[in-house]
């Protein structure tokens, strides 16, 4: 009887064992998950802002566009007041 009785023990040790380090590893996972949860709602709001920010700076690509006709412009008036005597 006494046999049963060191097997058991030795059962019921390795059972509290494995409960304790499950609920470490628990207690160690869920706040990474929720700092990682914190990010993604972050990440959306940054990346709204971004898409924000791509908008509002789109007609930059257009400036050298606009930077040569300024030049065409600026060299047309310069030969017209060298024409006027100016």
């Amino acid at each position: 009887m006494n046999l049963a009785s060191e097997s058991t023990a030795g059962w019921t040790i390795g059972y509290a064992i494995g409960i304790v380090v499950v609920l470490v590893v628990v207690a160690l996972v869920v706040p990474i998950l929720l700092l990682a949860k914190k990010i993604g709602g972050q990440a959306k709001s940054i990346n709204t802002g971004l898409e924000g920010a791509v908008h509002n700076t789109a007609s930059l690509a257009d400036l050298n566009t606009t930077i040569e006709a300024a030049t065409v412009i600026i060299a047309g008036l310069r030969r017209g007041r060298n024409k006027l005597g100016g």
